[in-house]
């Protein structure tokens, strides 16, 4: 029997022309995998594409629910963010699909698995990391590295490989945007982002996500309930997290939230210039962080933004099965205890802008906030407290005042 390869398969050019090179260079009998994460009508027509290109068998394998519960709540509980801007969208992804691929090749007793990421990409570190965390026996395949045995290096090389091989598939060779999509975002290169100087364009850009401008005239009002930090309604409707991320994709959507142009540092050393669209992701992290300022004492939440900051990092270098990723949010997790709470923002033209949070854990206190003096707050007592917290300030002034004067 020949021996078996699982390919990560999204059903686009680059992995299906990968198909018949596999059989071809290696001998493979070829298993496509195609992970579903909610990319959408992008999963139309696969089985038969993939069969057409010499596979012998296809597995569509739904784990958005997954994905969601357990790779993207803990991000948003987190606050964790890559470079203050991206969301992880991709990174989140690509360790749930590796656990998934893993999974199908031990049921398939295969001795390898392909991905079809390039060499200059995160994807192929965030993928093989995982993979070699989870099966460090199973074989790794990454054409775009092999060039002695990958020689394609276009668009048109592949269509016309897979010519050469009776494939017949619906795709030409004009150049269009590199996307990725799942149910969190849709990450957006190439073309004018290529070039920094640009305004992208975004009449032809933008999928997900109206433009600010275009946007409604009218804001909406919207209203979330959280226990322990994980979302549980929007509008008095009580949903399972994917379906209030898509609500959330629909309503940002429609107000232009959640639109991200950024240059990027990747994992390998160079700068890259992206524009993602995560319209519900976007407001989900700002309705859990407006929850977060009422309920967490100062000290857990400063040391909570440090965690955030390194967990963004482990996830966007591809180290999601690590004993310190599992440490993290470890952290996280105990700090959610009691993020729990109704918050209510209104979404104008690409902004979120508050409208009350209430939750019965709240730390803010009206009576010591109030100017109004309460009985919990005595003013003179500052008076003892700003003079040692300024001690510090005043002894050194004070030195630096004596060695002035006696270099004098």
């Amino acid at each position: 029997m020949k021996e078996k390869v699982v390919l990560a398969y999204s059903g686009g050019l680059d992995t299906t022309a990968v198909i018949p090179w596999l059989k071809e260079t290696f001998g493979y009998d070829v298993i496509c995998c195609c992970v579903n994460c909610g990319q959408g009508e992008e999963l139309d027509g696969l089985e038969e594409r993939a069969k057409m290109s010499g596979a012998s068998k296809l597995y569509i394998e739904d784990i958005v629910d997954d994905f969601c519960d357990n790779y993207i709540v803990p991000c948003v509980q987190a606050h964790a963010v890559y470079e203050n801007k991206y969301l992880l969208g991709t990174a989140m992804a690509r360790p749930a699909i590796s656990k998934r691929l893993v999974e199908i090749a031990r049921k398939e007793g295969a001795v390898a698995i392909c991905h079809g990421a390039t060499g200059k990409g995160n994807d192929q570190i965030r993928f093989e990391l995982s993979i070699r965390a989870l099966a460090p026996d199973i074989k790794i395949i990454a054409p775009w590295r092999m060039t002695d045995l990958w020689t394609m290096q276009s668009r048109e090389d592949e269509i016309a490989y897979c010519k050469q091989h009776g494939i017949d598939l619906p795709f030409d060779a004009s150049h269009s945007y590199s996307r990725d999509r799942n149910l969190w975002h849709i990450s957006h290169e190439g073309l004018e982002l290529e070039d920094p100087s640009l305004e992208p364009n975004y009449d032809e850009l933008l999928v997900l996500t109206a433009k600010p401008e275009d946007a409604p005239d009218e804001p909406e009002y919207v209203t979330m309930t959280f226990e322990k930090g994980v979302p549980k309604s929007i509008n008095g409707v009580e949903m399972k997290v994917s379906d209030i991320i898509r609500t959330l994709n629909e309503l940002g959507g429609k107000h232009g939230i959640g639109i991200c142009d950024i240059v990027e540092n990747r994992v390998v050393g160079m700068k890259s210039r992206g524009v993602y669209e995560t319209p519900g992701g976007t407001i989900l992290y700002e309705a859990h962080q407006q929850l977060e300022e009422l309920v967490l004492d100062r000290a857990t939440y400063e040391v909570k933004k440090d965690m955030a900051n390194k967990l963004s990092q482990v996830i966007y270098e591809g180290k999601w099965f690590t004993p310190l990723r599992e440490a993290i949010q470890a952290f996280i997790e105990s700090t959610q205890e009691y993020v729990t709470g109704e918050v209510k923002f209104k979404l104008y033209k690409g902004n979120i802008t508050k409208a009350g949070t209430t939750s019965p854990y709240s730390l803010y206190s009206e009576s010591l906030a109030s100017f109004t003096t309460g009985d919990l707050y005595d003013h003179h007592d500052a008076d003892g407290f700003i003079n040692l917290f300024g001690l510090p300030l005043k002894v050194r002034a004070m030195k630096m005042q004596k060695t002035q004067t006696e270099s004098k």
